[in-house]
Protein backbone atom coordinates (compact mmCIF):
# COMPACT_ATOMS: atom_id res chain seq x y z
CA UNK A 1 0.00 0.00 0.00
CA UNK A 2 1.49 3.55 -0.79
CA UNK A 3 1.91 5.97 1.94
CA UNK A 4 -0.90 8.10 2.81
CA UNK A 5 -0.33 12.01 2.74
CA UNK A 6 -1.95 13.06 6.19
CA UNK A 7 -0.99 17.04 4.99
CA UNK A 8 -2.49 16.63 1.46
CA UNK A 9 -5.71 15.55 3.07
CA UNK A 10 -5.57 18.10 6.02
CA UNK A 11 -5.29 20.24 3.31
CA UNK A 12 -7.66 20.06 1.13
CA UNK A 13 -10.27 19.56 4.35
CA UNK A 14 -8.97 23.27 5.28
CA UNK A 15 -10.29 24.98 2.41
CA UNK A 16 -13.69 23.78 3.68
CA UNK A 17 -15.12 26.63 5.49
CA UNK A 18 -16.75 24.43 7.39
CA UNK A 19 -14.05 21.84 8.45
CA UNK A 20 -11.68 25.04 9.11
CA UNK A 21 -14.32 26.22 11.71
CA UNK A 22 -13.07 23.34 14.32
CA UNK A 23 -10.48 23.95 16.76
CA UNK A 24 -8.88 22.27 20.02
CA UNK A 25 -9.96 24.73 22.68
CA UNK A 26 -7.21 24.95 25.68
CA UNK A 27 -9.77 22.55 27.85
CA UNK A 28 -9.44 19.97 25.25
CA UNK A 29 -5.11 20.46 24.51
CA UNK A 30 -5.24 19.84 28.49
CA UNK A 31 -6.83 16.83 28.46
CA UNK A 32 -4.82 15.73 25.56
CA UNK A 33 -1.41 16.45 27.49
CA UNK A 34 -3.01 14.95 30.57
CA UNK A 35 -3.93 11.88 28.72
CA UNK A 36 -1.08 11.05 26.20
CA UNK A 37 -1.61 10.28 23.03
CA UNK A 38 -2.09 6.87 23.03
CA UNK A 39 -4.69 7.38 25.32
CA UNK A 40 -6.30 9.31 22.58
CA UNK A 41 -5.48 7.07 19.77
CA UNK A 42 -7.31 4.55 22.21
CA UNK A 43 -10.13 6.60 22.01
CA UNK A 44 -9.92 6.87 18.77
CA UNK A 45 -9.95 3.70 17.78
CA UNK A 46 -13.08 2.88 20.35
CA UNK A 47 -15.19 5.90 18.46
CA UNK A 48 -14.70 4.98 15.40
CA UNK A 49 -15.51 0.98 15.58
CA UNK A 50 -18.29 1.72 17.83
CA UNK A 51 -19.44 4.55 15.82
CA UNK A 52 -18.70 4.56 12.37
CA UNK A 53 -17.57 0.91 11.20
CA UNK A 54 -20.53 -0.91 11.41
CA UNK A 55 -22.24 -1.69 7.98
CA UNK A 56 -25.68 0.10 9.25
CA UNK A 57 -25.88 2.82 11.56
CA UNK A 58 -29.29 3.74 12.37
CA UNK A 59 -28.22 7.23 13.53
CA UNK A 60 -25.91 7.84 10.74
CA UNK A 61 -24.93 11.85 10.34
CA UNK A 62 -25.79 12.33 13.97
CA UNK A 63 -23.63 9.83 16.01
CA UNK A 64 -21.05 12.12 16.56
CA UNK A 65 -21.28 14.59 19.29
CA UNK A 66 -20.01 18.60 18.59
CA UNK A 67 -17.72 18.48 21.84
CA UNK A 68 -17.27 16.09 24.74
CA UNK A 69 -14.27 15.03 23.75
CA UNK A 70 -11.17 16.14 21.37
CA UNK A 71 -11.32 13.11 19.24
CA UNK A 72 -15.30 14.12 18.73
CA UNK A 73 -13.94 17.55 17.27
CA UNK A 74 -11.24 16.03 15.27
CA UNK A 75 -13.72 13.95 13.61
CA UNK A 76 -15.93 17.06 12.23
CA UNK A 77 -12.86 18.65 11.04
CA UNK A 78 -11.59 15.37 8.89
CA UNK A 79 -15.14 14.65 7.80
CA UNK A 80 -14.93 11.49 9.90
CA UNK A 81 -18.10 11.85 11.57
CA UNK A 82 -20.36 10.11 9.67
CA UNK A 83 -20.71 7.88 6.38
CA UNK A 84 -22.03 10.24 4.42
CA UNK A 85 -18.99 12.95 5.20
CA UNK A 86 -16.49 9.43 4.74
CA UNK A 87 -17.91 8.80 1.12
CA UNK A 88 -17.97 12.23 -0.15
CA UNK A 89 -14.46 13.50 1.38
CA UNK A 90 -12.64 10.67 1.73
CA UNK A 91 -14.47 7.66 -1.21
CA UNK A 92 -15.48 5.06 1.58
CA UNK A 93 -18.42 3.47 0.80
CA UNK A 94 -21.52 3.24 2.98
CA UNK A 95 -23.47 0.05 3.15
CA UNK A 96 -20.26 -2.43 4.19
CA UNK A 97 -18.44 -2.55 7.45
CA UNK A 98 -15.42 -0.59 7.65
CA UNK A 99 -12.34 -2.54 6.75
CA UNK A 100 -9.45 -2.69 9.35
CA UNK A 101 -7.11 -0.27 7.04
CA UNK A 102 -9.87 1.73 6.88
CA UNK A 103 -10.23 2.15 10.65
CA UNK A 104 -6.18 3.03 10.62
CA UNK A 105 -6.47 5.54 7.95
CA UNK A 106 -9.61 7.31 10.17
CA UNK A 107 -7.27 7.21 12.91
CA UNK A 108 -4.50 7.91 11.73
CA UNK A 109 -5.84 11.22 10.16
CA UNK A 110 -7.57 12.06 13.64
CA UNK A 111 -4.46 11.75 14.80
CA UNK A 112 -2.60 13.73 12.39
CA UNK A 113 -5.13 16.61 13.16
CA UNK A 114 -4.72 17.06 16.75
CA UNK A 115 -0.75 16.55 16.40
CA UNK A 116 -1.87 19.70 14.03
CA UNK A 117 -3.31 21.55 16.69
CA UNK A 118 -1.36 21.20 19.50
CA UNK A 119 1.70 22.80 17.95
Amino acid sequence: MTEVNYNYILNKLSNSKFRSSFKLSKKYKEYINEKGMERIKSHAYDFINQRLAPAYIPNDGKQTPMKGHPVFIAQHATATCCRSCLFKWHHIPKGRELTSKEIDYIVDLLISWIKKQMV
